[in-house]
């Protein structure tokens, strides 16, 4: 006989808590436009102080020649969003963010610790661009027992 399951709450969290959740998990998805639709794709990250979202993309990725062919410059409006999810247990948290998605030239590309660091490539691969995602919108929702 199986027992029923437990009925799970979800809570939306504030920004400021979705944005403590995102800065404690190393990968997330970035979402944009390509070709007119919506592309995908996983990458690890950082969090600045600010809240900015960083991410290094090698030369010729998709998002770095969208943000290179964008009039705007401001960027590309992109989401990200990242989660943990338990599937035993049925819980966790998933946080998208909106925001615009702009090349970085100002920081050091090398700089891996510290307080000025960098996401380290997780691929053998160089990764010479730095996208930096200002958040516009942050939403965070919990699934609780």
């Amino acid at each position: 006989m199986t027992r029923p399951l437990q009925r799970r709450h979800q809570q939306e969290t504030s920004p400021e808590d979705a944005l403590r959740l995102l800065r404690g998990v190393p990968v997330g998805r970035v979402v944009f436009t390509q070709h007119a639709l919506p592309a995908v794709r996983v990458v690890n990250h950082l969090l600045d102080a600010g809240g900015d979202i960083l991410v290094r993309m090698h030369h010729g990725a998709a998002l770095v020649d969208q943000i290179d062919a964008s009039e705007d410059p401001a960027g590309v409006v992109v989401a990200y969003e990242a989660d943990e999810i338990d599937a035993q247990t049925r819980t966790g948290w998933s946080v998208v963010v909106v925001g615009w998605a702009a090349l970085d030239r100002s920081l050091d590309s090398d700089s891996d610790s510290g307080p000025g660091a960098l996401p380290r490539p997780w691929v053998d691969r160089e990764m010479s661009h730095l996208v930096r995602i200002r958040p516009d919108v942050v939403t965070g929702t919990r699934i609780t027992l």
